[in-house]
Formats: C-alpha cells, sequence, structure tokens
C-alpha cells in the first residue's frame, strides 16, 4: 500500500494542490489573534474575518483575499513561523514531524468530521463587523 503524500513529501516538496488539501477548514487561521508586544505570546479570539463562511469552513473570496483583507496572510509564502497556528493545525503538525489527527479530511474522508469533532469555529465564532473591541474576545493562548 502506498503511502499518503503528506507522509512522504516535507511541505516544501508538496505541490499547491497537495498544499492546499492539507487544509481542514477549521477555520482557526482565520480567527484575529493579538500578540502581546512584551513575551510575543500570542492569543486566540473568537472573532473571525468577515470573508470566512462559518458553515463551509472556508473564504468566501478565497483567491481575492490578500487584495480585499491587505493582512491576510498566505501561509505558503510566509511558512514558517508556527507560533500562531493551533496545535491541531496539519501545516503545523507536519511540519513538527507528527501525523495528521483521525478526524482530518484527508485521513477520514469526511469533510464534516472536523466539526463533529468539534474542532472547528463554526460553533463560537463572530464576525469582526459585529465586534467593537477584538480584545473583549480572547480565548486564551495558543
Amino acid at each position: 500500500m502506498t503511502q499518503p503524500f503528506w507522509e512522504t513529501k516535507s511541505l516544501a516538496e508538496m505541490s499547491l494542490e497537495e498544499w492546499e488539501s492539507l487544509c481542514d477548514r477549521c477555520g482557526k487561521c482565520c480567527l484575529h489573534k493579538i500578540e502581546d508586544e512584551d513575551t510575543n505570546e500570542v492569543f486566540f479570539t473568537n472573532v473571525v474575518c468577515n470573508l470566512f463562511d462559518l458553515a463551509n469552513g472556508g473564504c468566501t473570496r478565497y483567491r481575492l483575499r490578500r487584495q480585499l483583507v491587505p493582512d491576510c496572510m498566505d501561509l505558503k509564502e510566509n511558512f514558517p513561523p508556527l507560533n500562531w497556528l493551533p496545535s491541531t493545525c496539519a501545516y503545523r503538525l507536519i511540519a513538527e514531524g507528527k501525523p495528521l489527527p483521525g478526524w482530518h479530511p484527508l485521513v477520514c474522508q469526511n469533510a464534516d468530521q472536523i466539526h463533529e469533532a468539534g474542532v472547528s469555529i463554526r460553533s463560537y465564532a463572530v464576525f469582526e463587523k459585529d465586534v467593537d473591541a477584538i480584545e473583549d474576545h480572547v480565548l486564551g493562548s495558543l
């Protein structure tokens, strides 16, 4: 049996299609984060970009996101650092030599499993347009 590409290739060796398929569509990278300037500690908020589709777990304007949201990061162009990615992120796991979790769509072949496992932001995210002060929405540190 052939091993899956994510077990045999480094992130740098992956095609764009392989790279993109690693995204589990949890939405955590689309949450706003706050970094403590003194400690460099990164804190997640429950505030998500207005372009995020909570039902499907992806950007509604993915190809145009960088023009529409200038501070939106292209992960492939800016990888690493890892300090702001959640510990469940496939990119971070592979970079750290760890396996993908059983709920990951590439592993279980079920795109809804991430929601059933409670890993996606679907149940708690609020859109930035509905928030006055992001600092009031901190969930915790990474």
